[in-house]
Formats: C-alpha cells, structure tokens, sequence
C-alpha cells in the first residue's frame, strides 16, 4: 500500500451500472461505445456506498474539454485531488476479485474522507490503481 497525492481535480463523466456488480461491465461497455478509447484520457470505476447499503458503482472517463459531459448526455463526477493510499494490481483481467479484497483492506484504514469514493484508475489495460482519499490529521 502507497501514498498516491493526485495534484488536481479530475473531472470524470459517466454512465451508472444498472446494479452491483452484475451492471458493471454493461456500464464499462456503454461508456466505450460513447467514448472510444484514447490514450489522452484516463479511465476510471468510481465506487460508493448508498442509502440503502449496497453500492452505487460508476465507469467514468476523464472529461477532456469543459462541456463534453453534456454533448455526449452524461453526468460528471469530481475526483478530488489530494492524498489518497493505493494498491497497483498488476493483470487485474486474471484476478477480478483482487479488486474487491483491495479495497476491502483500503477502505479499513484511518483517517478516510467520509465524502470519498472507491476510485479504480486504469492505469492501463492490464493494471489498474486501487485508490481511496484520506483526510489530514
């Protein structure tokens, strides 16, 4: 586990999967057909609790001009900047679950942004950035 400071906001748009995590790759696969894939932006799972204590899960894109979200018709959702401790799992593809477990030990830490979220960052199409923001002491 790392500290990871992301220095900026990261404004991302996306679709929100119909369920968790039976939704989640129709999620991934509608917001692919939206925005093809490029090396220019970053991709993302966003990931928070919900009222009704299951999990609200979004696939997210980075937002590369202002108002892109609304051309294309979707909701933006602010990844804060700031520091945040992460797990890097390498050929995620091969081990799925390796993400849930990651982030089962991430959010246990101290000292975690009540108004954060679980942020999957896929680094590339192999690895993917396990990340949750925490607050100064």
């Amino acid at each position: 586990m790392e500290k990871y400071i992301l220095d900026n906001d990261i404004t991302a748009m996306y679709i929100s999967a119909s369920s968790f995590p039976d939704g989640v790759l129709a999620a991934h696969q509608k917001l692919h057909s939206l925005i093809p894939f490029s090396t220019n932006r970053k991709y993302f799972g966003i990931s928070q609790g919900n009222e009704n204590g299951g999990i609200h899960y979004k696939a997210a894109a980075e937002q590369l001009s202002d108002g892109e979200a609304k051309e294309k018709g979707l909701e933006t959702f602010v990844i804060k900047k700031g520091e945040y401790r992460s797990v890097i799992i390498h050929d995620y593809i091969q081990d799925i679950p390796a993400i849930d477990s990651t982030f089962q030990q991430l959010i246990a830490l101290p000292n975690l942004d009540p108004n954060g979220a679980c942020v999957e960052w896929y680094i590339s199409d192999k690895d993917v950035q396990c990340m949750v923001r925490v607050i100064a002491n």
